[in-house]
C-alpha cells in the first residue's frame, strides 16, 4: 500500500520511531505519546492475517479513512450456529488504527452476529484511552466490523 503515498509522506512515516511508548519524529522536537494499551496491541498486535475471502462462514470488510490515509481490512469466520469463532485483520495507518483494529478482533471472537453489531467506537476508544484526535481510528474499526458482518450476511441470503 506504499505506493498510495507521495514520496514525502512515506519517508516521513519511515523516519518515525517507537520508543518506550512514545513516537518521536527526526523533523520534529515535539513527541506524541501514546497509552501503554495502544502501545501494546501496536507492538504485539492480535490476529494479524486473513481468511478465505471466498468461504460462505467469512465476512469481509474494507474501510478507509482519504483524510488520514489510514485503511482497514477486517475479517470474521462464523460457524453453523452464528458465533464468530475467528477474526483476522491487516491494516495500514498509524499506531491507533493498528490498534484499534487489533482491539475489534479480540472483541467480536466468541460473540454471535447480533451481538458483535452491538460493538461501538466508543467502546474501542475507551479500552485504548484514545485522546480526541485519534478517535476516527476507533470509528473505522466500528466501520470495518459492521462491513464484515454486512459481507457475511450477504452470503448467507444468497445461500437461501
Amino acid at each position: 500500500m506504499a505506493g498510495l503515498m507521495s514520496g514525502a509522506t512515506l519517508r516521513k512515516c519511515i523516519s518515525l520511531l517507537v520508543y518506550r511508548g512514545k513516537l518521536f519524529s527526526p523533523e520534529h522536537s515535539t513527541s506524541c505519546s501514546y497509552h501503554k494499551k495502544v502501545v501494546d496491541h501496536y507492538e504485539n498486535p492480535r490476529n494479524v492475517g486473513s481468511l478465505d475471502k471466498n468461504a460462505q462462514n467469512v465476512g469481509t470488510g474494507l474501510v478507509g479513512a482519504p483524510a488520514c490515509g489510514d485503511v482497514m481490512k477486517l475479517q470474521i469466520q462464523v460457524d453453523d450456529n452464528g458465533k464468530i469463532v475467528d477474526a483476522k485483520f491487516k491494516t495500514f495507518g498509524c499506531g491507533s488504527a493498528i490498534a484499534s483494529s487489533s482491539l475489534a478482533t479480540e472483541l467480536v471472537k466468541g460473540k454471535s452476529v447480533d451481538e458483535a453489531l452491538t460493538i461501538k467506537n466508543t467502546d474501542i476508544a475507551k479500552e485504548l484511552c484514545l485522546p480526541p484526535v485519534k478517535l476516527h481510528c476507533s470509528m473505522l474499526a466500528e466501520d470495518a466490523i459492521k462491513a464484515a458482518l454486512s459481507d457475511y450476511r450477504l452470503k448467507q441470503d444468497k445461500k437461501e
